[in-house]
């Protein structure tokens, strides 16, 4: 009889929730616990540096103020914003937006690294492992959303749907919901992996259990990693300088390449245009209106140039993380304005209003310590010129470590003490 033909077992696809479906030899305990260390310091610096620049909005103050309606206890730690030292915002923010570009190899390395647990069956084994699976639903959903809606303010055209401020904000403490809890329930690992190289009581579970050839070692992929940091640091961090640092840093467009020559020949990041303002509303008719217990008073530029005129050296930064350095700004003092208002002692708070017809913060609101301090001034000048339309023209308010959208342009009124 002739040999009846052998059938050959072809082997059973593997799925993902098959260990054997991950074969990168890179995969390992100490290699996913290193990069787990440096997001667990970078990750603290920009959920503390997110929260001061979120109080540098004085968002209790008022509710112009506040983009984020109905956040209840979670504002619990706000305090009033000092003026001092004058590069506080700059320095905070441009670390926040810095750090968190800086972070997003390491972060994508993370995720890749422990992608396997992802998959990994049953799903829940027990109430602690529920609740570890709970947290890094909370923990990698936060941080990608956080670092998504990050990355795109920080770029010229912010395009997710809603508000920036509300979604980053709640967004926040979510991703904080999920990263405290998972670092209680993975630190011990993770110090374990670092110092003996294996978790406790048996091998490493993230390594592949049929690994392919290495073509790279886990020292060349951390290597690796840290290079795509380097080289987002070196065009991002820019935006914080001037000269050569900011024309490299290609990543954060905003407070880009300096506007032309004069005085005026630094960043906006809004134009008079942009937000319809007429060469008819800064004119020779333009007044300055100035509201107090004193009563109103309306003034020319050419009476606020007759008034007693201060100088102040402060930068302009702003929430994207670009800042200028120091401008030389000269105009009235904010404190002299609110003496002719009826506040000669111990100057209030001011509610700002501005000619700006579109976009966010054509109001605004500061603090009275703002008021007091001697820096703060309705300029009138910028580096011994006029300011430019871009730059605010006729008056602009300017206050030492507020945000950039604080410091209003294109100012109508000032109303003191009812915030």
């Amino acid at each position: 009889m002739p040999e009846r033909p052998r059938i050959r077992s072809l082997p059973i696809p593997r799925t993902p929730a098959d260990p054997g479906f991950w074969r990168s030899p890179v995969r390992g305990a100490r290699f996913t616990a290193v990069l787990g260390l440096v997001l667990l310091v970078g990750l603290t610096l920009l959920f503390v540096t997110g929260l001061l620049s979120y109080a540098a909005y004085n968002p209790d103050l008022n509710r112009v103020n506040d983009k984020t309606p109905g956040k209840g206890l979670l504002g619990f730690y706000l305090f009033s914003w000092p003026t001092g030292p004058h590069w506080l915002y700059r320095l905070t923010q441009g670390l926040h937006v810095t750090a968190g570009i800086v972070l997003v190899p390491v972060l994508l390395a993370k995720l890749w690294s422990v992608i396997p647990r992802f998959f990994a069956l049953p799903p829940v084994r027990s109430v602690g492992h529920a609740l570890e699976r709970l947290s890094l639903l909370l923990l990698v959903g936060g941080a990608l959303f956080q670092f998504v809606t990050g990355l795109l303010n920080i770029q010229l055209d912010y395009l997710f749907p809603g508000s920036f401020y509300t979604l980053h904000f709640y967004g926040a403490w979510v991703f904080l919901a999920g990263f405290l809890t998972h670092t209680v329930l993975k630190t011990p690992q993770a110090v374990r992996a670092l110092r003996d190289g294996l978790p406790r009581g048996g091998p490493d579970v993230l390594a592949a259990p049929d690994p392919l050839p290495a073509t790279l070692s886990r020292r060349g992929a951390l290597a690796l990693v840290g290079a795509g940091s380097l080289l987002l640091l070196i065009t991002s961090a820019g935006r914080s300088f001037d000269g050569t640092p900011r024309r490299i840093a290609l990543l954060t467009p905003r407070g880009g390449t300096d506007p032309g020559p004069g005085p005026n020949a630094f960043q906006v990041n809004k134009t008079a245009t942009a937000v319809r303002i007429r060469p008819a509303d800064t004119g020779e008719n333009w007044r300055l209106t100035v509201r107090g217990p004193a009563g109103e008073f309306r003034l020319s530029r050419a009476e606020l140039l007759a008034m007693e005129q201060h100088t102040a050296h402060l930068p302009i930064a702003c929430v994207e993380g670009w800042s200028t350095s120091d401008q030389q700004w000269r105009g009235v003092r904010l404190a002299d304005l609110a003496a002719l208002a009826g506040y000669p002692d111990r100057p209030p708070g001011v509610f700002v209003e501005s000619l700006q017809r579109r976009g966010s913060f054509r109001k605004a609101a500061l603090r009275d310590n703002q008021v007091r301090d001697g820096r703060s001034l309705l300029a009138l000048r910028v580096n011994g010129a006029p300011l430019s339309p871009d730059h605010g023209y006729p008056a602009r308010i300017i206050v030492p470590a507020a945000p950039g959208v604080l410091n209003t342009k294109w100012v109508e009124t000032l109303t003191f003490g009812e915030l």
